[in-house]
């Protein structure tokens, strides 16, 4: 069973659509997302700088919108040869519009308020997220709750983001639990934790107003790692998600149990199949970063590889 993935935020890097939009069907592909996001995505994903990029209302449309030009070229004539989708944290938007949940203008639309409502609520206090790596997993979460801190991603493979505010996370490096390395993320804000509260109430009201569907091929939450079978219940989840944990551990847990035999991650690629190596061992995997590894993943999806 092969299994596509959808990256979060902090996948984006300067100038990473160069490759895409050499291509005129990419680009004029990437011209209606930018319509429906009301973003200028080419220039993002081309000319604007890694502090311009790193701006959750940027980065959040340009991500998906990244992976919405991916998933056009892989599933051409190829998606009844996908045995799941799934995406982490935001790429749970990308998600939903490659299982048919959402039509791609109502992700782009969105994906455009929820970065939007996350900077609103990231502005109300300065806070931060730090990844935590070796660290064993109770002893962890007991040290957040003395500093009020809380787990933000559990990823996988020995990897824990956690949040909260500054001082906290400070305190946090400067003694870390024994055996770990405390690395600060740029980021904006404490997201998936308590401080994103705003933002839900926000986006369940945009959502409300959004078409949904059952999804046309199985998908995965980040809620718990869960097969849903109803695009609005995805939707939920999703909105819910921005100041909930991500349980991308529980998600991978899921591919191996469903028979996972493969793992493609669309752009901007890398770190979900870094993900994969650890906490899905012997998984072939594709990243894919410019249309030139499209032929990489074909032969995946076709069984040639």
């Amino acid at each position: 069973m092969i299994v596509v993935v959808c990256p979060g935020q902090g996948s984006q890097t300067p100038g990473f659509l160069f490759p895409w939009l050499a291509e005129p069907r990419f680009a004029d592909h990437l011209t209606a997302l930018s319509d429906a996001a009301g973003i200028d995505l080419a220039a993002h994903g081309t000319t604007s700088d890694a502090d311009t990029i790193r701006d959750t209302a940027v980065a959040q449309p340009l991500i998906v919108a990244a992976g919405l030009l991916t998933l056009a070229a892989l599933l051409d004539g190829r998606r009844d040869k996908i045995g799941g989708v799934a995406g982490h944290s935001v790429g749970e938007v990308t998600a939903a519009a490659a299982a048919g949940i959402l039509s791609e203008t109502d992700a782009m639309a969105l994906v455009r308020e929820r970065g939007s409502a996350m900077t609103g609520a990231a502005a109300l206090e300065p806070t931060g997220m730090s990844a935590v790596i070796g660290a064993a997993e109770d002893e962890l979460l007991g040290t957040l709750a003395e500093l009020g801190l809380e787990p933000a991603n559990f990823n996988g493979g020995g990897q824990i983001v956690v949040a909260g505010a500054l001082d906290a996370l400070a305190a946090l490096k400067e003694a870390p639990p024994a055996g770990a390395r405390v690395i600060p993320l740029q980021v904006a804000g404490a997201f998936h934790t308590r401080y994103m509260s705003p933002a839900v109430a926000h986006l369940s009201t945009v959502a409300a107003a959004l078409a949904k569907h059952d999804p046309s091929v199985t998908i995965w939450t980040n809620h718990d790692g869960t097969a849903i079978t109803s695009g609005a219940s995805f939707i939920d989840l999703l909105v819910g998600q921005v100041s909930s944990p991500v349980r991308w551990d529980k998600t991978m847990d899921a591919f191996a149990a469903a028979g996972v035999t493969g793992l493609i991650e669309i752009a901007p690629a890398g770190a979900l199949v870094g993900l994969a190596k650890r906490g899905l061992k012997g998984v072939p995997t594709v990243a894919v970063k410019t249309p030139d590894d499209l032929s990489a993943a074909f032969d995946l999806i076709d069984g040639k590889s």
